[in-house]
């Protein structure tokens, strides 16, 4: 274990996946979503094949024992790509990425509802200020005027920006259950492969041919997420997910910055204060979900050492 190399990993995965959604939002007006969402995925295979033939584990992740289960996860996934994707293309990239943070929020609701977990009076607490944050994040916005004037565009990349979180949770629920008897290659190959066959599928309802340029930009939007994959996985090979799971919130740093240089947006007010509220209370579950693991583990070495 080394945690200073897993926290370094968990920042470079924040700014490769921010670096990722700026790509989207640069190339959002001129493609369908379903072509966006192929590229994004079919060239992640790129990285993520290299990096499973180097571990030694290809064919161990191609093997499954629970592919309705894979299946389940990547249709909750690519329902949070495509409507993440879509919020891009109405709002600005810091907005769009803050309003991501309530979906660890909703997988607190969601593991209380599906999977039996107790949830007590702080972590409910917490929930109940991330969604006041996201309230006060998105007020602005709503009946605003978009970028293009439409007056209605910007309630669109809200709504659709909250579907994808909403739907972000409900996969990374598909992934606790997953995670028990599935290796971490299987989920993320499975995944990728669903996302590509779901965004090729599109290809029906019309694509457009990229320039040379826009080809290019299109295969690294794929590459940068297939590396900011690797990336964030390989953090938690170096340190506890406790300690580099709070370093998500990076992300918000790389998409003001990069929401200025690249678009010449600034968070507003709202969203800053927002947005701030929301990470506040994600940090708080973090450090809950932390302590509550440290307490079970005693206890278990309690009633292990009273056993013998």
């Amino acid at each position: 274990m080394n945690p200073l190399i897993g926290v370094g990993l968990k920042v470079l995965s924040a700014l490769a996946f921010t670096l990722m959604s700026a790509g989207i939002k640069w190339v959002g007006p001129d493609f369908p979503t379903g072509q966006i969402v192929f590229f994004r995925s079919a060239f992640a295979l790129v990285p993520l094949l290299v990096w499973l033939s180097l571990r030694g584990d290809l064919l161990a992740s191609v093997r499954t024992n629970d592919l309705r289960s894979h299946i389940m996860r990547g249709l909750m996934g690519s329902c949070a790509m495509f409507a993440g994707f879509v919020s891009l293309a109405y709002l600005p990239l810091s907005d769009s990425v803050v309003i991501g943070y309530l979906s660890p929020l909703l997988t607190v609701v969601l593991a209380a509802l599906f999977l039996g977990e107790t949830v007590r009076l702080y972590r409910w607490t917490a929930v109940a200020a991330g969604f006041v944050g996201v309230v006060i994040m998105v007020s602005p916005h709503l009946g605003g005027a978009s970028l293009s004037g439409n007056m209605q565009a910007t309630t669109i990349g809200v709504a659709f920006g909250l579907l994808g979180a909403c739907c972000a949770a409900g996969a990374t629920i598909q992934v606790r259950k997953l995670t028990s008897r599935e290796s971490t290659g299987a989920i993320v190959l499975y995944f990728t492969l669903l996302t590509t066959a779901l965004g090729a599928s599109t290809v029906v309802l019309g694509w457009k041919v990229p320039s040379a340029s826009q080809f290019g930009l299109l295969v690294t939007i794929g590459i940068l997420g297939g590396i900011g994959q690797i990336l964030m996985t390989q953090s938690y090979r170096y340190a506890d997910a406790s300690l580099i799971a709070p370093f998500d919130y990076t992300t918000m740093i790389w998409a003001f910055l990069l929401g200025w240089f690249l678009f010449g947006q600034l968070p507003s007010t709202a969203v800053v204060a927002g947005g701030v509220i929301v990470a506040a209370a994600g940090l708080f579950v973090i450090w809950r979900e932390r302590r509550l693991g440290l307490e079970r583990a005693k206890e278990m070495e309690t009633s292990s050492r009273r056993a013998t």
